[in-house]
């Protein structure tokens, strides 16, 4: 998938984990794993952006004699997983169409990439 495609993915998958309940990192790579693999490096830039952005905000709470940071949705957070629902209707129309033009011409080779090129 294309890395900034899949950016934004992750941004919205972060604000749907916490849609269901604040939460806190580790567990959130826990709850993401059942939609995509992302790594605790990963994970920590995109909640840093969802705060500043004002998608999330964060507070402390004691747990097993720690602070432990927890990361809650905002209401700009949760306008933008909407954002996102009504996003898909126009990506999903996109995906239809290019569909559509591949199955028209299913005997067309797809095009070479750098990757299939060889340098002598």
């Amino acid at each position: 998938m294309d890395v900034q495609r899949k950016k934004g993915m992750l941004d919205v998958c972060v604000l749907a984990v916490l849609q269901r309940q604040p939460s806190y990192g580790y567990q959130i790579v826990r709850d993401l794993s059942a939609c995509m693999p992302v790594s605790e490096s990963t994970l920590y830039p995109i909640l840093r952006r969802l705060e500043t952005s004002g998608s999330l905000t964060t507070y402390t709470q004691a747990h097993n004699g720690r602070q432990r940071r927890y990361y809650q949705i905002t209401e700009a957070g949760r306008q933008r997983l909407y954002a996102f629902l009504d996003e898909w209707e126009e990506v999903r129309r996109i995906y239809a169409f290019v569909q559509l033009a591949v199955q028209a011409q299913p005997d067309t080779p797809p095009p070479a990439t750098a990757a299939d090129e060889t340098d002598f």
